[in-house]
């Protein structure tokens, strides 16, 4: 059971000091690896009673860990972060019912929901926190070196980025993921439908998906002023209707970066060359790079 459905479990259950528990453990994580347990009466303005009651079921649900070593201490479990976040989305009237999950990877949960309009819409959890901060500082060049830095400040970092550049490009004709909402970690956006293209053996027209993917690159840098950055046959989605989508936006930079040049290049060869090596294309690198750069 992943920690969304965790949190997805037992969120109905929580009463608002559960909550305000959880949001102080939160806020004082910035502080301290381990919120010590004698500062929580005072942050919570609870009494201790109640306090040990919520302490103890948010324990047993996994929202919270406890820690014993020279002083006691509390902090989140990726579940409790998750009922935050899920919790203030609902408040804004963003979400009304979580669904099934449409992909678990190394640096994120994605699951499907309905809106109180009884759309559908993709929510997608961010989980840094589960490469190390060396790992995630090698790979994520907007994260600063600092020598301690939680994996919810990461995470939350990253999703802040991801929604921030789907609402530069999504308004110039990117195929993106609408961008709906954003919460801690969390991001609400367009339905996501259909598959990595990295899991198809074989295309109807792969000249002319080639050409659709350049276009995309294209409108991004031309039009908004932004390289994806990351870009690669993994976070390129053939929906059901042949065309697609790219998402995975958080290491995105605008063309006025140092390094915008280089990055859009190594987006571009590596799409290229995937083109190539799987659809035997003939678009060479520079053709491509002068069509996106026009």
């Amino acid at each position: 059971m992943s920690s969304v459905d965790v949190a997805v479990k037992v969120f109905r259950r929580l009463k608002p000091e559960d909550f305000r528990v959880l949001q102080v453990i939160e806020a004082a994580m910035g502080r301290y690896r381990y919120v010590p347990e004698k500062a929580l009466p005072g942050l919570t303005r609870l009494n201790q009673r109640k306090l040990d009651f919520c302490l103890s079921r948010l324990g047993k649900w996994g929202l919270i860990e406890r820690w014993i070593g020279p002083y006691n201490g509390y902090v989140l479990y990726t579940a409790g972060y998750d009922c935050l976040a899920i919790n203030a989305l609902v408040k804004a009237g963003v979400l009304e019912a979580f669904g099934k999950p449409l992909g678990v990877g190394k640096e994120s949960d994605v699951y499907d929901a309905l809106t109180p309009e009884d759309r559908q819409v993709a929510v997608k959890f961010h989980r840094l926190g589960r490469m190390s901060f060396r790992q995630t500082r090698r790979v994520r060049g907007y994260i600063a070196e600092r020598t301690h830095i939680s994996w919810l400040y990461q995470s939350r970092l990253a999703a802040e980025r991801e929604f921030e550049a789907l609402k530069l490009v999504h308004p110039k004709g990117v195929a993106v993921p609408e961008p709906i909402s954003q919460n801690r970690h969390v991001v609400v956006m367009g339905m996501i439908e259909g598959a990595k293209l990295a899991e198809f053996h074989e295309i109807l027209k792969p000249e002319k998906t080639l050409k659709e993917v350049l276009l995309n690159i294209r409108r991004a840098y031309v039009e908004a002023g932004v390289v994806h950055a990351d870009l690669s046959e993994f976070n390129i989605i053939m929906q059901p209707n042949w065309h697609m989508l790219i998402i995975d936006w958080p290491q995105y930079v605008k063309r006025d970066h140092p390094n915008a040049d280089q990055l859009l290049e190594r987006d571009v060869r590596n799409v290229v060359q995937f083109f190539k090596r799987k659809f035997k294309t003939k678009t060479s690198l520079e053709e491509a790079l002068s069509y996106v750069k026009a």
